[in-house]
């Protein structure tokens, strides 16, 4: 059991190492201000409801923040902490359903392995990872979902229904793609039924579904979002849906010729689980009147697919192929780990790789976002180009996760919460036309967005408009008061 747990150990500490840590890119702007919230219930008066609607579906802000109080540590300390525990809580899992699957202890390495190095492997179309590179539901739910997996496979349901609660609390939708494959592996095992229509679970999920018409503006927004819709995927994309349906149906035929009964199992169940979900994306976001339900995105269980895929392959290739040879897994995982470490540096060239709670970031964004936070009142509101976070350099930091200031609408993650929610895409589109052609807008524009909204401080990029009184500057950036 010692050395079982140093080898968890080993690769928590390799994956930390090959992935980095970003505690406020991507969607940490929808998460971190959740939490902040909760802790500090002066801070973002304007436009919270951009991602308090997420933070409303789910413990996961109050579990966060009751962490910070208890610790009494910092925010930053607590969420490095909580991601290292669900990293290795992740190759725990990772390490339980490889054991429910094979009997061999090389297979069984392999496939945890395989897994940790592929954490921030694209899921085809639908803008995730299989495990993110900051704290957020998600990664608690993928843990969850695999030891849930696992636990039904060992007919363990108590534990199985335990894991899946878990899950449900902290992320309800893709808890919900766990919940329906574990009561389809329950029932492909006992009774062998035909196909379940499972993804009429999707019903049950808390985010206001209605077949009612969405407001005008929604269906703009929804343009600027092409993961939710099947049809504006590109053709590698596709390869996502088509590719594992595929290696399914061959381990599948491996595992009955070898009887591995598990195997055979979970490799025959994911095949109809995959389809249905091809055809319910179809379904929702084809016709004009269910524009809303795409929402749903049905293919986001392409994410649990992923993480099997990786777990049963990496299982076969050390049972079969990397057997006892030392040389064989290095010829395997150094280039995959070098090409996921390159991978990551080439998405955020201008940070640390790991950025940790100690230390001053490099990246010249968020050092003006860290001198807002220090030096501007709480019910300051701000407005920045609306696609700043995929500006060159900035690295997808969020502004209101590391400054903790509120400010308007953004085109880039407040279009997510909107697809999500449609009646945000009124005041969305209304903010994020405001902000049009940001790079040419003067003194005199910003003193209309003051006049209209309240605007108090613009963060723009260098040299910006002249007439402005800017306190801090750096050679990317200024931050300056709108009077």
């Amino acid at each position: 059991m010692i050395k079982r747990v140093g080898g968890w150990l080993a690769l928590t500490a390799l994956a930390l190492a090959v992935h980095g840590y970003h505690p406020y890119a991507e969607d940490a702007e929808i998460y971190v201000p959740g939490v902040l919230k909760i802790l500090d219930p002066t801070l973002f008066p304007a436009n919270a409801e951009f991602f308090s609607e997420h933070a409303g579906h789910t413990l996961y802000p109050n579990l966060i923040a009751a962490t910070v109080r208890l610790s009494h540590l910092s925010l930053a300390w607590s969420s490095f902490a909580w991601h290292v525990l669900s990293l290795f809580l992740f190759v725990i899992a990772a390490w339980n359903l490889s054991a429910a699957l094979f009997e061999d202890e090389r297979a069984r390495w392999a496939g945890t392995a395989l897994l940790s190095a592929l954490l921030t492997l694209p899921v085809a179309g639908t803008a995730l990872y299989l495990f993110d590179q900051y704290l957020n539901p998600r990664n608690l739910a993928a843990f969850a979902a695999l030891l849930a997996l696992a636990a039904v496979l060992r007919r363990q349901y108590v534990r199985t229904g335990a894991w899946l609660v878990f899950a449900a609390a902290v992320h309800p939708l893709m808890a919900a793609f766990a919940i329906a494959f574990c009561l389809w592996v329950a029932a492909l095992d006992r009774y062998r039924p035909p196909l379940l229509g499972f993804q009429g679970l999707g019903a049950l999920l808390p985010f206001g579904l209605t077949l009612d018409p969405p407001p005008a503006a929604y269906h703009q927004v929804a343009l600027r979002q092409p993961s939710h819709y099947i049809l504006r995927w590109t053709w590698y994309e596709w390869l996502g849906v088509i590719g594992p349906v595929l290696l399914f149906w061959w381990m599948a035929r491996l595992a009955r010729r070898r009887q591995m009964n598990n195997l055979e199992l979970v490799s025959r169940a994911m095949i109809p689980f995959v389809l249905v979900a091809l055809a319910a994306s179809f379904a929702l976001s084809v016709p004009p009147r269910f524009e809303a339900l795409a929402r749903l995105q049905p293919l986001r269980c392409l994410a649990l697919a992923f993480m099997v895929l990786a777990i049963a392959g990496g299982g076969l290739l050390g049972q079969f192929v990397l057997k006892d040879r030392t040389w064989r897994w290095l010829v395997l995982f150094v280039p995959l780990c070098a090409g996921m470490f390159a991978a990551q540096r080439n998405l955020f060239p201008a940070s640390a790789h790991i950025e940790w709670p100690w230390a001053q970031s490099r990246n010249l964004w968020a050092q003006a976002f860290d001198w807002i936070r220090l030096n501007t009142p709480p019910d300051a509101l701000f407005a920045l180009d609306p696609r700043h976070m995929d500006l060159p350099g900035e690295d997808e930091t969020g502004f209101r996760a590391r400054a903790g200031r509120s400010m308007l609408a953004d085109a880039v993650k407040d279009k997510g919460a909107t697809t999500m929610f449609p009646p945000l895409a009124v005041p969305w589109l209304a903010q994020v036309t405001d902000e049009d052609n940001w790079a040419q807008l003067k003194k005199e524009d910003f003193a209309r967005l003051r006049r209209k909204y309240g605007v108090s401080w613009v963060v723009v990029q260098q040299p910006g408009p002249a007439g402005l009184a800017c306190p801090y500057e750096n050679s990317a950036v200024r931050v300056c008061q709108v009077n």
